[in-house]
């Protein structure tokens, strides 16, 4: 079965990291996606720009309007995903564990709805 795992945090903690500190999350993300692919549960994933460059669209009454930035002040933000493919859910939140940002941020495990 599909699962998607939405990787939630705070991007501010991001902005005050140090280079060095960025540079090990990011081989740890690389180790991980390496371990995932390897392990033939990779399907998809990739990191999302900064939340300054989201762009969200509403259609009420039939018009368009959009909104430049964030949708919501929250502490945690959507930063990336992977898609995966887990024989069940107790997989798919051990795999969860394992993504690095599971340290400071949140990961939500969905599955993926088998549509047709």
């Amino acid at each position: 079965m599909r699962y998607m795992l939405l990787i939630y945090d705070a991007e501010s903690q991001w902005n005050s990291m140090s280079e060095q500190e960025r540079g090990q999350l990011y081989h740890e993300y690389m180790t991980f996606t390496d371990q995932i692919k390897k392990s033939g549960h990779h399907l998809a994933g990739d990191p999302l720009q900064p939340i300054a460059t989201a762009t969200t669209v509403r259609v009420r009454n039939g018009k368009p309007t959009t909104t430049d930035g964030p949708f919501a002040e929250t502490k945690e933000q959507l930063g990336g995903y992977y898609i995966i493919n887990a024989s069940n859910l107790d997989e798919a939140r051990g795999i969860a564990a394992r993504v690095p940002s599971a340290k400071f941020g949140s990961i939500e495990v969905r599955p993926v709805m088998e549509v047709g």
